[in-house]
């Protein structure tokens, strides 16, 4: 059925029943519980979730539209192994758009959004100091992934450009970064490391802004390249013949 922690983050609480399998798959794959290879096979989902075939197939297809899965025939639906160099031109995508929405924030922001991004910031540290001590998939990460992505939502919306708002949204820049950071399980960022994001953004000076939102998002690019595991053709064959792709 779908998860409580589903509702709780807002993604299944309306709209048709494809629409609650897209969410709610998409906060397994995102969480950890599907990992990046997993395969996906619609009888387990549907007998899940509680729904059909129907409603979990047009979910799929949402997700491998997004680039979250991928399918094959007789082979079956797979959460999607991204290749080194896709993940290094997400990074460069996210930079590109992230430091755009750094520059504009510090000139159109006002004084109590700039109050609000460091209020926000500090939640987001928080948060993370909990996760170190929790266990990967636990809720504490969900917690962190959810506040971080909102945090820089709120940047791009506060940089008064809606289309790069937008682009950051079309392009799934940060749901993509949130994957990433899970399936590599980094837990090596440095003491106030959104603060110091944050007061950058409200230093005034955009510059600064520019060199501390680059900073941010590549930290650890490397390391995150290295964890995620690399696409195996292999597993997937593997998977087909114990049955796990079937339905």
């Amino acid at each position: 059925m779908i998860s409580r922690r589903a509702r709780q983050r807002g993604r299944a609480t309306s709209g048709t029943l494809a629409d609650q399998a897209y969410h709610e798959i998409r906060s397994r794959i995102l969480d950890g519980v599907y990992p990046l290879g997993c395969a996906l096979s619609r009888r387990v989902l549907a007998t899940e979730l509680g729904m059909s075939f129907l409603p979990i197939s047009e979910a799929l297809q949402r997700l491998e539209h997004d680039g979250l899965v991928e399918s094959r025939p007789r082979a079956g639906t797979r959460v999607r192994v991204p290749a080194a160099a896709e993940i290094l031109e997400r990074y460069q995508l996210r930079e590109a758009l992230e430091t755009q929405s750094a520059r504009l924030f510090t000139v159109n922001a006002t004084k109590a959004q700039r109050t609000e991004i460091v209020r926000q910031a500090k939640r987001v540290d928080k948060l993370y100091r909990r996760l170190l001590d929790a266990a990967p998939l636990g809720p504490e990460n969900q917690a962190f992934q959810t506040d971080h992505v909102a945090f820089h939502s709120r940047i791009a919306e506060l940089s008064r450009c809606h289309l790069l708002k937008v682009a950051l949204e079309r392009e799934q820049v940060l749901i993509f970064n949130a994957l990433f950071d899970v399936a590599s399980n980094q837990r090596n960022l440095p003491p106030d490391f959104h603060l110091n994001l944050a007061e950058a953004l409200v230093s005034g000076d955009v510059e600064r802004a520019d060199a501390a939102m680059r900073a941010h998002i590549n930290f650890g690019q490397a390391a995150v390249i290295k964890a995620v595991p690399k696409p195996d053709p292999r597993r997937w064959r593997m998977a087909v013949r114990q049955g796990d792709s079937k339905g």
